[in-house]
């Protein structure tokens, strides 16, 4: 258990250390891990790469192309530029476009996938802060940290929510009033709104007048139908049962596929289409896949279980005491791990520690989700939709630098966890 555990120490330190490098790190490492035989259970070639291949989540990389290529389309028509000149005109100052904006960007996350929604959203944010001649990062990061924040409202808004929503038999309108009781979308939503004021303070020299001067229109509206039916298909197979596993995957390439071949249509020729694969952010894509094996290996390990068992004991047979270190510890981990092994690994221990105890799981499941979820706005590396938000400023030619990111992710998580972990507690325990 100790070379992986000092491998993955490393490895998140490295990646820390050297942002423009940290697909490499990640890529490096994940190599490391297959080659020692961490992932593997008989350290067979063969059987290492079959593993890391079953460790990768397929279904969120799917996405993530998928939605990266319609995106493209989505951006060439204007329409991001349209709907950042109407935000403009209805914000008094630049304070209150990163409010609204950051707001609205949770919103949409609550339905769709974070990663996708910062996809979504980032051009928006950029051709908002072109128009207002700043740089884009802060706004960027809050838009991430929003979306990552409100994928936990609703059964398809995160891929922890889905996990969820299996073992404890929940459906969508679960997640709003649940066994006669308001549920995690209101913890989550209370959470949100409480991290308006740390939007607001951060910002709060930023207060110069809004003026715009010039008018976009836009080119074609098709590519705007096709991601808002993107959105609605993704909430529709939620509800459908015996969907596969890499569905919403599937269903995102399903659009690019279709609004590629639209494009060719429209445009005579290939040109756009080749311009759309060339725009998808392929070292994003290899870091997240990377970290899947990582995490892999440190689950296979024992590392994650390990790290159960002490919860368990260090609570005590107290509710609270054991709530709390579930929510707390879930928020540290997850700072550092990808979040869907570490909620899959634990459910099954939150539902051991409630038989034994007597008691309804609920309230210690919300608490798992809550940290979990809001856990990885910590680091820069801690959720894929801040994965995604730092490639995308990188390609437009800013670098975040990790003091940015922990000076707007660090107070945004702890504000809202605090709020989710007091209302999950006095509302279910």
């Amino acid at each position: 258990m100790l070379v992986p555990v000092i491998a993955f120490a490393v490895t998140y330190v490295l990646m820390i250390a050297l942002p423009k490098v940290r697909h490499w790190v990640a890529a490096a490492s994940a190599v490391f891990f297959l080659l020692w035989g961490c992932v593997s259970a008989d350290g067979g070639v063969l059987a290492a790469l079959k593993d890391a291949g079953g460790a990768i989540n397929w279904n969120v990389l799917m996405m993530l192309f998928g939605t990266m290529g319609t995106v493209y389309f989505f951006i060439e028509s204007k329409m991001p530029d349209v709907m950042a000149e109407k935000l403009l005109r209805a914000a008094p100052n630049t304070m209150w476009v990163v409010v609204l904006l950051s707001l609205f960007s949770g919103f949409i996350s609550a339905f769709m996938d974070n990663v996708a929604t910062v996809l979504m959203i980032a051009p928006i944010g950029l051709a908002v802060a072109k128009q207002l001649k700043i740089s884009p990062v802060d706004m960027l990061i809050c838009i991430s940290v929003s979306s990552n924040l409100q994928g936990a409202a609703t059964l398809v808004g995160d891929t922890t929510s889905i996990m969820l929503g299996g073992y404890a038999d929940m459906n969508f309108l679960d997640f709003f009033v649940f066994h006669g009781k308001m549920s995690i979308f209101w913890a989550v939503e209370l959470g949100a709104l409480a991290t308006v004021p740390v939007i607001m303070f951060i910002f709060r020299k930023q207060r110069q007048k809004v003026d715009i001067s010039v008018s976009s229109k836009v080119e074609d509206v098709v590519p705007s139908i096709l991601l808002t039916l993107n959105i609605v298909l993704l909430i529709v197979a939620s509800f459908l049962p015996n969907m596969p596993e890499t569905i919403n995957g599937i269903i995102c390439l399903a659009i690019f596929a279709v609004t590629a071949l639209y494009s060719f249509i429209r445009n005579k020729g290939f040109s756009k289409v080749a311009a759309s694969f060339r725009d998808i952010d392929y070292r994003t894509l290899l870091l997240l896949a990377s970290l899947f094996i990582i995490i892999k290996g440190v689950e296979k390990a024992g590392v994650l279980d390990l790290l159960a068992e002490k919860m368990v004991s260090l609570g005590g047979g107290n509710l609270f005491v054991i709530y709390t270190i579930i929510v707390w510890i879930s928020v540290l981990l997850s700072a550092f791990i990808d979040n869907i092994p570490y909620v899959a690994t634990m459910l099954p221990v939150v539902q051991s520690i409630a038989l034994s105890m007597g008691i309804a799981p609920y309230v210690l499941y919300f608490g798992l989700l809550t940290g979990a979820t809001l856990g990885g706005n910590i680091t820069p590396i801690g959720a894929s939709a801040n994965i995604a938000a730092i490639g995308i400023l990188r390609k437009n030619g800013y670098e975040v630098q990790n003091k940015q990111f922990f000076r707007i992710g660090l107070p945004f998580t702890l504000v809202a966890v605090l709020t989710g972990y007091l209302y999950i507690w006095f509302v279910w325990a």
